[in-house]
Order: C-alpha cells, then sequence, then structure tokens
C-alpha cells in the first residue's frame, strides 16, 4: 500500500521547504499497523496538529522510511517500528528535485531496449564456392539453406573479444559511462571456461569507472541465451531491485561445425543492449509466451570439442512445435488483454531466430497456417482455399506434412517479403550466430528501415535447442536523444561494416576451421593470424599462457583510412 502523509498547521499545509511531503510504500500485510506506528510516531515527533493519510494498494515499503520519514522521532519509537516491519521487501526512494522532501521513485514506463551495437568478425566465405569446394550441387547451400555468405573468427578472435569489442563500441557510440551501467547480462553457448563467466571478462571495461557493483552473469542454453539475459535485464528495470541505472545484454557467439552438411550454418557475431526506461524500442511484456521441454535435437556433450551433435529432422520438428504453441499462448494472452483476436494483422514486422534462412521462411509459412486454423478470415481467400486441405491434420500430422509445408510457403510468401524481408540481411550474409542470430535479424530490420518503424508492432521468436523458447513484441517509439529509433539505425554502420569484410579461399576457411580445433582448449599459443584486416577498434587475443588465462589488447581506434577503413567503436580520423 502507498501511505501519504502531511503535516498541517492551523493556517493550512505548511510551505514544502518547512515540512516535506513523505510517500511510504507499505506491504499489504503490514499496511493497518504501520500506517498507526506512523501516525503515533510522528505525533510524537511533531504534535497532534492535523495528520492526512490516503491509502492504495501497492506490494512494498522501503527501508529509507526509519531513516527519512521519521528523522525526529525517539529512538525507542524508531527501534519498535523497525522491529515491527523488519523482514518487509522495500523499494528505494529518492529526494525530491529541489531537495525538499521524500518522493516515491516513479516506476519506470517504456521499458526496452534504449540502444544497439553489432560486431561481426571481417573474414567470410561465399557459399557458392563453399558448394564448389565440398562438391554438392549448385544452390544447395545459396537456395536449399537461404544463404548467401558465412562470417568466420581467426584464431585471433573469440566469444570474449567480440564481446569486448561490441561493449566498448556501445559505450562510445552513444557517451555511456560503465559507472552508468547497474546490470549486465550475457547470453552464449560458446564455452571458453567451465567456471568463468564471460561477463567477467567484460568487467575488464569498468575498472577505470571504478564500478564493480554490476549484478548479473552468463545464461546459457544453446541460442536462446541472448533472450533469457534480455528478460533478465528487462525484468530487473521493471523491478522493485531496480536502482536507476541501466542494464545491458550482450548476446555472442562461434557457431563452428564439423565437416559435412552442417558446416555452411555455421557463423560468428555479437550484439549488445541498452536496457532502461523510456526507450524507442519498447517491450510489451505481458504477452510474451514460452515453450520449454526436454530434447536431445542439439547438444554438445564433448567438452573437448566446439562441435555439436545434430539431428537435423528433429530439430526443424522441435522449432516448428514449439513456435506453434508459443505462438498460440501469445494470441490468447493478447485477446484476454485486448479483448480481440489476434493474428498477424497486428504486426507490421516478424523476426525470427535464424539457423539459416529457410527455416525462416517456413517459419513465418506455420504462422500464416496458425492463422487459418484459427479462422481462414484472417488470411486471404487464395491462401484459405490452398490450405484448406490441411485443416483436419493433427498437429503432430500437420508437423511432418511435407506438401503443407511448400504450400504454406507459397501462399505466404507475399506476407513473408512484406514482414520478414526486411530482416534477413545480417543473417544470410554473416550465418548463424546462435544467440546473436535473433538480434541480428532486429538490427538489419532497424538498418532498413529506421523511422519509418515508428508505431509499428515487431514480433519476435527466440528458439533454443533442448530446447528453450519465447516469442515476445516490441512497440517501436520515438524515444528520446541519443536514444532514437534514429539514432541508432545510424549509428548502426552496417553498410560500412559489411563492405570492410574479405573475403577469404574455401581451402583458407578449411584451414581455419582445422586450425581451431587446435586452439580449442589449449594453452601456451599466441595466435598465429594477423590483426591487419580487424577494424579498427576491434579487441583481439594475443596470448593464452601455460595457466590457459587469455589476454587481449583493442586495435587502435584511429588509424589511417588505408590499414582500416571502419571502425567499429568510433569513427576513422
Amino acid at each position: 500500500m502507498v501511505v501519504y502523509i502531511r503535516r498541517r498547521g492551523a493556517g493550512g499545509s505548511r510551505p514544502a521547504t518547512r515540512l516535506p511531503t513523505n510517500e511510504v510504500r507499505a506491504c499489504s500485510v503490514l499496511s493497518q499497523l504501520v500506517l498507526s506506528l506512523l501516525q503515533y510516531v510522528w505525533s510524537r515527533a511533531h504534535g497532534n496538529r492535523g495528520i492526512r493519510a490516503r491509502i492504495y494498494p501497492f506490494p512494498s515499503i522501503h527501508r529509507s522510511l526509519l531513516r527519512h520519514a521519521l528523522p525526529c522521532a525517539p529512538n525507542s519509537d524508531r527501534q519498535y517500528c523497525s522491529a515491527v516491519i523488519l523482514g518487509a521487501r522495500f523499494l528505494k526512494f529518492g529526494w525530491g528535485a529541489a531537495g525538499t522532501g521524500i518522493m516515491a521513485t516513479p516506476r519506470p514506463e517504456n521499458v526496452g531496449i534504449l540502444a544497439l551495437e553489432i560486431y561481426f568478425p571481417t573474414s567470410f566465405i561465399s557459399q557458392e564456392e563453399l558448394e564448389v569446394h565440398d562438391g554438392v550441387g549448385k544452390g544447395k547451400y545459396t537456395i536449399g539453406l537461404g544463404q548467401d555468405r558465412l562470417g568466420f573468427c581467426t584464431d585471433c578472435e573469440d566469444v570474449i573479444s567480440m564481446s569486448l569489442t561490441v561493449v566498448k563500441s556501445l559505450f562510445e557510440k552513444y557517451g555511456v559511462s560503465p559507472s552508468s551501467i547497474g546490470r549486465l547480462e550475457v547470453g552464449s553457448e560458446t564455452v571458453i571456461d567451465k567456471s568463468k563467466s564471460i561477463k567477467t571478462n567484460l568487467m575488464e571495461l569498468f575498472d577505470d569507472s571504478g564500478n564493480g557493483d554490476v549484478e548479473g552473469v552468463d545464461s546459457t542454453n544453446a541460442c536462446y541465451g541472448g533472450t533469457a539475459a534480455l528478460f533478465n535485464c528487462i525484468n530487473w528495470v521493471e523491478s522493485t531491485g531496480w536502482d536507476g541505472r541501466y542494464g545491458l545484454v550482450v548476446a555472442a557467439d562461434v557457431a563452428v561445425y564439423a565437416e559435412g552438411p552442417a558446416r555452411p550454418t555455421g557463423g560468428a557475431g555479437a550484439v549488445a543492449m541498452l536496457i532502461g526506461p523510456n526507450a524507442p524500442i519498447v517491450m510489451e511484456r505481458s504477452y510474451t509466451a514460452s515453450q520449454m521441454a526436454h530434447a536431445y535435437d542439439f547438444y554438445k556433450p564433448v567438452l573437448a570439442s566446439e562441435y555439436p551433435v545434430v539431428d537435423g529432422k528433429l530439430t526443424t520438428y522441435c522449432f516448428m512445435k514449439a513456435l506453434d504453441l508459443c505462438y498460440r499462448r501469445f494470441a490468447e494472452k493478447f485477446q484476454k488483454k485486448e479483448g480481440r483476436t489476434f493474428s498477424l494483422q497486428d504486426v507490421d514486422h516478424v523476426v525470427c531466430h535464424s539457423p539459416y534462412n529457410k527455416l525462416v521462411q517456413k517459419s513465418f509459412a506455420r504462422l500464416v497456417y496458425n492463422d487459418f486454423l484459427q479462422s481462414p478470415s484472417l488470411v486471404d481467400e487464395e491462401a484459405a482455399a490452398k490450405l484448406q486441405a490441411y485443416s483436419h491434420l493433427s498437429h503432430d500430422e500437420s508437423l511432418v506434412d511435407r506438401d503443407l509445408e511448400k504450400n504454406a510457403q507459397v501462399v505466404a510468401k507475399k506476407k513473408y517479403d512484406e514482414k520478414v524481408g526486411a530482416t534477413t540481411l545480417l543473417p544470410k550474409s554473416i550465418g548463424n550466430m546462435y544467440c546473436a542470430s535473433l538480434y541480428a535479424g532486429l538490427v538489419t530490420l532497424i538498418h532498413n528501415k529506421g523511422e519509418s518503424l515508428l508505431g509499428n508492432r515487431l514480433l519476435l521468436f527466440s528458439y533454443g535447442s533442448g530446447l528453450a523458447s519465447s516469442i515476445f513484441s516490441f512497440k517501436v517509439r520515438k524515444g528520446e536523444a541519443p536514444f532514437s529509433i534514429s539514432a541508432i539505425a545510424e549509428r548502426l554502420n552496417i553498410a560500412s561494416k559489411l563492405d570492410s569484410r574479405v573475403q577469404v579461399t574455401a581451402e583458407n576457411f578449411v584451414k581455419a576451421m582445422h586450425l581451431g580445433e587446435t586452439r580449442y582448449g589449449a594453452k601456451d599459443f599466441v595466435p598465429s593470424s594477423s590483426i591487419k584486416e580487424l577494424r579498427a577498434g576491434t579487441y583481439y587475443l594475443t596470448q593464452v599462457d601455460d595457466k590457459y588465462r587469455r589476454y587481449y589488447a583493442r586495435k587502435p581506434a584511429v588509424e589511417s583510412i588505408e590499414s582500416s577503413p571502419v571502425a567499429n567503436g568510433v569513427a576513422v580520423a
């Protein structure tokens, strides 16, 4: 409950400079008792000249009540009140702007993503060239998987260096001080150390600020860790534990596979997201729907290797089933709150986790099929006519029916181009970035659409094998400088980053993969790859010592145009 108390004199309320208004949020179980105690202690300290109290429901009380609301009370009264309310949960209060009173900290509004930054390696291979090298049919990777290029790390980069780069870059581009960060969460499945979190490596960036009071560690479950980290930071800002500082999310991974059909679905990258109130990309948290289950569709049981064990057919089945269940639960929550049916008509853009683009195409087609099942009127007449033949299928039957899969993609093609097409550039150009893949799609959308997204609803589907999945939504608003949607689009600098990449031959790509195999879990070595092609401002691995400790340096952020045409962090002079 909230208890408002204002001392009143014979001539009415005293001026604020003489007597402040105290606002105390009290636990409902203790509400009447706390109110009685306040009235009693106040009368002991100030006399019985009118006490006005109003009571409103609220779930917690603040400890600073004893320190601020009762500064003049006798010690015995403060001790008695302390004993009564000990153990209650509390909210922080701050002083009013003029220092004239105690005001309750306002609950944050429009909580979401304030800023985004992305990093991906400069080295890549063309999927067309990889098709030739692997001796597969033309179009197997480019059409069958829907991928254009595959980005990868040499032995001088890893998940930690990419995370350092993307966080430092975000700080510099938006003028964010490390001291303003209160929570830092990392989502990754790339295991460098089975004990030490990636987050602790990032604390190196906080040393100069002296800020070690930063909550959060790493979240791990295949490609879902970044979403878990995002939810954790959003929940923190919206909670009673929020202290007014920013949350920071890092989603980063290196996706590599053994030689074979899965290798073309690799990739590497990192995305950083600054979280706080009054954001341009606001999460609609109450609609979020999840599906969690046990499955061995993709997993990494061999701790001495980076490579996963993959059941491709099971992964697709689990992915689509989780998508269906999340979407239906999201629709139910939306309808319950809004009082109307939810469908893709309520969404301007859809961003899907992207192991490879063909799965994204299938995912959107599946959403169209779900709308049809809900009501044929939610899709166009042509789509309804073609999907009618599959309306009798059970859920499990529909997940494995190849004709339905193909026809749903055909009828969904136009809407796919409208709602999904603008999200696919980076996932197709870099490859699977595991935890970062979904958010690379969001970055791509902002890059392509900018301020035209204002007022739009974005629907995102996150999936991590094993399995964990969620569908959630954002609403886009203008935001406040420097955290506006136009500022994000400009500072992402996607075109220049893509232009700065260097294509390698298939033979050199295979050599890099083999070198990575020998480096994984190794000690006492210095990377052999050149840092010449790294962008200015990029962190890189300098050494792993004989105790497995890893050391990093940063390529100078200001260099000549010839040596480094694009800076990931700051503009090149």
